[in-house]
């Protein structure tokens, strides 16, 4: 199907769309023609994911032209383990699938710490009951670990505001609203939304958020667009289930934290965080879970050379292969065997999943 990718769950595509308004009325388009789908709308466009190739020629057609798959992807965490089962339940509680995750079996034991870990926000409520009787460790008092180690930091959320008690600021300022008139909601939020929100739909609901810290950084401005879209999800009868936003970031150990970065940043295609002192990257797109860096010793001999059980798996379209590969060599890694695999200067794995045509 010309424009879409197989990636994952199904067909994607990307439509340019130069408001979140005009991706709203793509959004009532592809509901009239009665196509199930999930959309993620950007100030730029529009994401679209679709079951088959017969759902993708049908959103083509109200679109009136086809997708781009440009810079279409989907990042998996995989973590190998030597007794899957064991943290299957852990990991599951902390994504949710979201990012998707993959538990590899191995029968190589590696006792020392990873040097990627994962950050999931969420509510306090939700995240007091996800502990269980869990006691959180670590310089910050939130890292749990699975049953081999792995780490997770588990980290609570606030209120935005009393005002917008709806909303939570878990790293960014997300609600999530459970309703069946998703469209509704969000050609709603995208004519109140004087911020470059971002908006997905999915077949139970809407999820509406910005950017890391951005609600900061909006400060009043935010607070005031929350309580507009609170508002109105309440005048259409909606109530927020705090239990479904969660913002994830992975952390990235490092020594030569500059170089760590540059290659991430560029392998993934995505963009530096604009703050200095902030040294984070992100999705542009926002579809992906953000990446942050940190200084670790040189003299970490051992931990350096261990070879990590969380690597990244990045889903990519098939004749974006050779680029993306390209790309992350240019950016200093080293091209595995496999042809598809790129290790980084300190020896942290990315993996290119090529996604065949439908």
């Amino acid at each position: 199907m010309p424009g879409w990718r197989v990636i994952g769950r199904g067909p994607m595509t990307w439509f340019e769309r130069p408001s979140l308004s005009a991706g709203a009325e793509l959004a009532q388009r592809v509901a009239a023609a009665g196509v199930p789908a999930e959309l993620d709308l950007r100030p730029t466009g529009v994401r679209v994911r679709v079951a088959d190739a017969e759902a993708a020629r049908r959103v083509s057609a109200v679109a009136g032209a086809e997708g781009d798959p440009t810079g279409l992807q989907e990042l998996r965490i995989v973590i190998d383990a030597v007794h899957p089962a064991r943290i299957q339940e852990f990991w599951a509680m902390a994504l949710d699938d979201d990012p998707r995750l993959a538990i590899r079996p191995t029968t190589d034991i590696r006792p020392l710490r990873n040097r990627f870990h994962v950050d999931v926000v969420r509510p306090a409520s939700i995240v007091e009951a996800a502990r269980g009787d869990r006691t959180p460790t670590g310089p910050w008092g939130v890292m749990l670990a699975d049953d081999e180690g792995n780490e997770l930091d588990l980290v609570p959320g606030d209120p935005l505001a009393p005002e917008a008690a709806d909303w939570h600021t878990l790293f960014a300022a997300m609600v999530f609203y459970p309703t069946t008139q998703a469209v509704e909601l969000a050609t709603t939020v995208a004519d109140l939304a004087d911020l470059p929100l971002m908006i997905d739909l999915r077949p139970d609901g809407v999820l509406i958020h910005h950017g890391k810290d951005a609600w900061e950084q909006a400060g009043r401005q935010f607070v005031e667009l929350a309580v507009q879209i609170q508002n109105a999800a309440h005048a259409l009868g909606l109530a927020a289930d705090p239990a479904r936003p969660r913002f994830v970031q992975i952390g990235i150990d490092a020594v030569d934290v500059p170089a760590i970065h540059a290659f991430w940043t560029t392998a993934l295609g995505y963009t530096p965080d604009p703050r200095w002192e902030a040294g984070d990257s992100f999705d542009p797109r926002g579809a992906g879970p953000g990446l942050i860096f940190q200084q670790m010793q040189a003299n970490d001999v051992d931990r350096r050379a261990q070879r990590n059980r969380i690597r990244i798996e990045l889903g990519i379209p098939h004749d974006q292969l050779a680029a993306r590969v390209e790309q992350a060599v240019a950016a200093g890694g080293q091209l595995s065997a496999d042809r598809r695999t790129v290790i980084d200067p300190e020896g942290n794995e990315l993996v290119f999943s090529p996604a065949f045509p439908q």
